[in-house]
């Protein structure tokens, strides 16, 4: 993976929302890491369904892509796509940048 920071044009309306949206996005990584360790495909499902719907919300289209990749992955009971799913997300949130307009 690349050090290089990741770029999202958030809309300057929402400024006040993001904290509290990245903040629940690193709440939400460990709670894959937790689900994934238990083997609980369910939650992991879950989880991804909702980082679909939230991710474009704000302006951050790649949650919401990864969200399904997490979302199908689980459906699929296939660890590997989920173990690269999270490892994406816990890279892409590492190295985001936020840009208002």
């Amino acid at each position: 993976m690349s050090d290089q920071p990741i770029p999202v044009t958030v809309a300057k309306d929402l400024e006040d929302l993001i904290p509290t949206f990245m903040k629940n996005r690193h709440k939400e990584l460990e709670t894959l890491r937790a689900a994934l360790a238990a083997g609980d495909m369910e939650q992991l499902r879950q989880l991804g369904h909702r980082m679909k719907g939230v991710g474009n919300s704000y302006g951050f289209e790649l949650v919401s892509v990864l969200g399904k990749k997490v979302e199908d992955g689980a459906k699929a009971t296939d660890r590997a796509a989920l173990e690269a799913g999270i490892a994406e997300y816990t890279d892409y949130l590492a190295r985001v940048k936020i840009v208002y307009e």
